[in-house]
């Protein structure tokens, strides 16, 4: 009998264009990954492009612990340009991409129905067909199974809408610490201390978890009855890039393997140090 827990992520795939070579990339398959690396079925839900890219792409997945349902679309294989400076990347996504058109098939929705934890972010929803099949395929996920929002804000491609639309389907909300000055000013809750506004996320949208690192100095775990913090270790920083999404994946891994807040909180920050040790996501 099979008792890995079926994890899947859902949205953008790309090739992440770094200064050293391309790599690949795109929050959800970084956490359908990193969470297959601690032992979970994992999935990956995208879209690429009828070309080369998109061949190399499925490939590369192949050779790696994750499983795919990644649908062929008349639109170029997704890429972003990453710039770094001192470790920290700088983004320039490209659009009008395979991961913008993302159709919802028969496999996508039966595949989500065993789904023990789905996480998906607010940038595929960029484009009306993406973010349609996203919040449809959430509709069938387990009403106990983890719904995760890494909310994965980049460049101008969020609205208010689309993140409270997104939280009520979600039950997992994680963000960094920028990401929480510009959730601030979008609910007017400049006011509020970190602590204060993170509980309120967790109360208003009814969350399990709400997570928040906060790069090279801590990340908290808050839940309605709990709270765990943990200072980040100091390592060797080659880049960060997918580093939040290991985080993710190796949490919510350890959550489902039975694993305490602190053991699956202390699990999380050990596996984005190493990334962050690394180049690119994938390590």
């Amino acid at each position: 009998m099979n008792n890995k827990p079926t994890i899947i992520g859902i949205g953008e795939l790309l090739w992440d264009m770094l200064p050293m070579g391309k790599k690949v990339g795109g929050a959800p398959v970084n956490f359908a990954y990193h969470a297959s690396l601690l032992g979970a079925a994992s999935y990956a839900i995208s879209a690429v492009g009828y070309d080369s890219l998109g061949d190399e792409i499925i490939q590369a997945i192949d050779k790696v612990k994750v499983n795919r349902i990644i649908e062929r679309v008349n639109y170029p294989t997704g890429t972003v340009l990453v710039e770094l400076k001192d470790g920290i990347p700088n983004y320039t996504i490209i659009e009008g991409v395979a991961w913008d058109y993302i159709p919802i098939t028969e496999a996508m929705i039966q595949l989500v129905k065993r789904a023990d934890a789905v996480c998906f972010g607010t940038l595929a929803q960029r484009s009306e067909v993406s973010r349609e099949t996203i919040l449809t395929l959430l509709s069938y996920v387990p009403e106990d199974s983890y719904r995760i929002l890494d909310v994965n804000i980049r460049q101008h491609y969020y609205t208010k809408e689309i993140i409270v639309t997104s939280l009520r389907s979600s039950n997992v909300f994680k963000i960094n610490d920028d990401e929480l000055i510009l959730l601030k000013e979008l609910f007017e809750k400049q006011s509020f201390t970190d602590e204060d506004i993170c509980r309120w996320f967790l109360k208003e949208f009814n969350l399990k978890f709400l997570i928040l690192t906060a790069g090279a100095y801590y990340s908290t775990i808050y839940t309605p009855e709990d709270i765990s913090y943990i200072k980040t270790p100091v390592v060797k920083v080659v880049d960060t890039v997918g580093a939040g999404d290991s985080f993710t994946g190796a949490f919510i891994s350890s959550v489902l393997n039975g694993k305490s807040l602190a053991e699956a909180h202390q699990s999380a920050v050990d596996r984005a140090a190493f990334v962050c040790s690394q180049a690119g996501a994938w390590v």
